[in-house]
């Protein structure tokens, strides 16, 4: 019988890069890591043009402030789906010659055997951590807001039961509540929605963003953030969740 892999505390003590999306997941995964071992820096893939991020279409310039207030250097390179795995592989090669051991990711469902992010990272020569591994979805997004990080929602599948209204809204209890009682997994694990997360215990400062338009693609509806260089907010305070 296979041995069960070592995920959730495979960066105690060690030097890791973190697969960053600019969401919840990935940033509660880099705050157990950075409490936990030592991180070197951030990979994230971009679309073709470079001008958003690939998992969840976060502007450049958004995810570098993200990084900035986390006080760490991201590793980008843009990339097609189908080029996908070759170039994420030449991140994490670039990460290990920066002193690089572990990836650390966000993932919860991954199964323990035949998990992606275990083959590239063998590949790369790496060990994988996530610190997020196999927990109560619930519990995980319950922590998250209790820590003090705030995230609003950027993106939603309108075919699993999100509505375009809640774009722009902060992810608080109430919003979990709000979800568990549609019948939608509030931890989003099955893509019913993304978030950005602009503040937390590990952010130096928070990141200014302003909301535009809303633009809809099939059957999902993303909202369009965009860094407001003029050091704003225009997230509603009463929506905020602490």
């Amino acid at each position: 019988m296979a041995e069960a892999p070592n995920w959730k505390h495979n960066a105690c003590g060690r030097k890791f890069v973190a697969s960053f999306s600019g969401g919840k997941d990935s940033t509660l995964a880099l705050y157990h890591a950075m409490n936990a071992g030592e991180p070197v820096g951030l990979i994230v893939v971009m679309e073709e043009e470079g001008r958003r991020s690939r998992s969840h279409g976060i502007p450049e310039a958004v995810i570098r402030a993200q990084a900035e207030a986390v006080g760490l250097p991201v590793h980008a390179a843009p990339a097609s789906w189908e080029a996908y795995e070759k170039v994420f592989i030449g991140l994490l090669e670039q990460a290990k010659r920066q002193g690089a051991e572990v990836l650390v990711t966000g993932d919860l469902d991954m199964p323990a055997h035949g998990c992606w992010h275990d083959r590239v990272t063998r590949r790369a020569g790496l060990g994988l951590g996530m610190p997020l591994w196999e927990r109560d979805h619930v519990e995980t997004v319950r922590e998250f807001i209790d820590l003090g990080f705030q995230a609003v929602l950027v993106t939603v599948n309108l075919s699993m039961g999100m509505r375009e209204a809640d774009l722009g809204r902060m992810f608080t209890h109430e919003l979990v509540d709000e979800l568990a009682a549609r019948g939608i997994d509030p931890c989003g694990e099955s893509g019913e929605f993304h978030t950005l997360v602009i503040d937390g215990p590990i952010f130096r400062h928070p990141v200014p963003v302003r909301k535009r338009e809303v633009v809809r693609d099939g059957e999902y509806a993303f909202l369009s953030i965009e860094l407001d260089e003029a050091g704003g907010q225009d997230v509603p305070d009463s929506d905020r969740g602490r």
